[in-house]
């Protein structure tokens, strides 16, 4: 039925089903790749089956008959990795709450999530500071003259670190690392996220 390459619903739901047997432990992206492969095997291995890591219609069937249909919020969740449990600093009113172990921001009120994004960090060079803080100003069009780079929707917490989003990030993922910014790449995400932040709310990095 489903095998490495393929793509679509399917794989999304497939991979759903499979993080609720505790077999995988991403988000869904819709891709069948290698961790989607040793994630199926596993999963036929822990069932009798046999596993090769392709989908077949008896591996579909013990998948269905052990897990119930996933929910929207399942099949597309708005980060790639599952949010962490929130520092016990952010369960208090109004927090940016930056993970560097789940690479997510969760903007939340009041101990509750309003929304979560991909983040990614500065490298081991140029490090983004853990702490406590608080946004210290807002540049919606911010340009940095240190670097000669955009920096929209940039919200300063720590000198010249500033959550914002970043095209760089965007077009290639984890394969580069920021300044020592948190780089944001939905930028609708980080838009709505510009315009609920005030100067002065708390920022948790750790």
């Amino acid at each position: 039925m489903l095998r490495e390459g393929a793509q679509g619903e399917k794989v999304r739901e497939l991979q759903a089903r499979l993080r609720q047997t505790g077999h995988f432990d991403l988000n869904p992206t819709g891709y069948y790749g290698p961790v989607t492969t040793t994630s199926v095997s596993a999963f036929q291995k822990r069932r009798g089956l046999t596993a090769n890591g392709q989908v077949t219609q008896a591996t579909w069937s013990a998948l269905t008959a052990r897990t119930r249909p996933p929910t929207r919020a399942e099949l597309y969740p708005p980060t790639t990795r599952p949010i962490t449990d929130p520092d016990p600093r952010c369960l208090t009113g109004r927090a940016l709450c930056i993970s560097k172990e789940s690479r997510t921001l969760a903007w939340m009120i009041d101990g509750k999530v309003v929304s979560a994004m991909d983040v990614r960090f500065g490298s081991e060079l140029t490090p983004t500071r853990e702490g406590r803080f608080g946004v210290t100003f807002k540049s919606r069009n911010h340009h940095s003259t240190l670097y000669d780079t955009p920096m929209p929707y940039a919200m300063f917490f720590s000198g010249g670190q500033a959550v914002h989003y970043s095209a760089d990030f965007a077009a290639n993922g984890y394969n580069g690392a920021s300044h020592g910014c948190v780089n944001v790449r939905d930028k609708e995400t980080i838009a709505a996220l510009f315009e609920q932040v005030r100067v002065g709310e708390k920022v948790i990095v750790y």
